[in-house]
């Protein structure tokens, strides 16, 4: 599994980091997550770079925009971004991207900075089908969590059907975003198999051969052995 560590202070990032070179199945993101872009500074993005050697971290984020809890100003997060987008692009790491009600933006910055070489995935993708081929025209993975299970999410189920095979991932976004019929409780990443169920389910295909597909391209992207 790929833990994202880009949450609250730096000590996050290097705990996840620790854990994941303890863990042979473990590796690790390290980044400064939206709600905490105004702390976006020289020192932290250092301290960023320094973390990335370790062969143990396979992608920079989760970065991006969230306009709907709005936890730092648009300016602080969009400038996060690009330096997000600029330190992949420098330590040879796809980038993970946060997107809230900011497709639009998201979509400008990436064609404004350039996309890293490596690609990259938007996490919990939660737009519709059009944001879902804005996304894969830069060249992003599209990544689906527990959201897509849930009853009110069509728009969101319309969208899994068209991303192409070999950009398709799943995620949990443990502890939050469990999916149907856990909604509300813990997540954990056991429960990836009722999104692969649903998943299948839309793209009519089989659940295991879904499964070996998704980890195929979190193999590929991540460049991490494959499952």
């Amino acid at each position: 599994m790929v833990s994202v560590g880009a949450i609250g202070s730096i000590e996050c990032d290097r705990e996840t980091v620790a854990i994941a070179e303890r863990n042979s199945d473990v590796y690790a993101a390290v980044g400064i997550h939206p709600h905490d872009a105004k702390d976006c500074d020289d020192d932290r993005i250092a301290q960023l770079r320094d973390l990335a050697q370790s062969s143990r971290v396979v992608a920079i984020g989760e970065s991006g925009l969230d306009f709907h809890y709005m936890h730092s100003p648009v300016a602080a997060q969009e400038a996060a971004l690009r330096r997000h987008l600029e330190l992949a692009m420098e330590v040879h790491r796809p980038i993970v991207i946060h997107c809230r009600d900011a497709e639009t933006s998201i979509v400008a910055i990436v064609r404004e900075v350039g996309m890293p070489p490596r690609g990259g995935v938007i996490h919990c993708f939660t737009g519709d089908a059009a944001a879902a081929r804005e996304f894969l025209t830069l060249g992003f993975h599209i990544s689906f969590s527990g959201i897509v299970t849930f009853k009110s999410a069509s728009t969101l189920r319309e969208a899994a059907s068209i991303v192409p095979d070999e950009r398709l991932l799943a995620e949990t976004d443990a502890p939050f975003l469990a999916p149907e019929p856990y909604r509300g409780k813990r997540n954990e990443p056991a429960f990836i198999a009722r999104t692969f169920e649903v998943l299948a389910r839309l793209r009519n295909v089989d659940r295991d051969a879904l499964g070996a597909q998704i980890a195929a391209n979190a193999a590929r992207l991540f460049q991490i052995p494959a499952a």
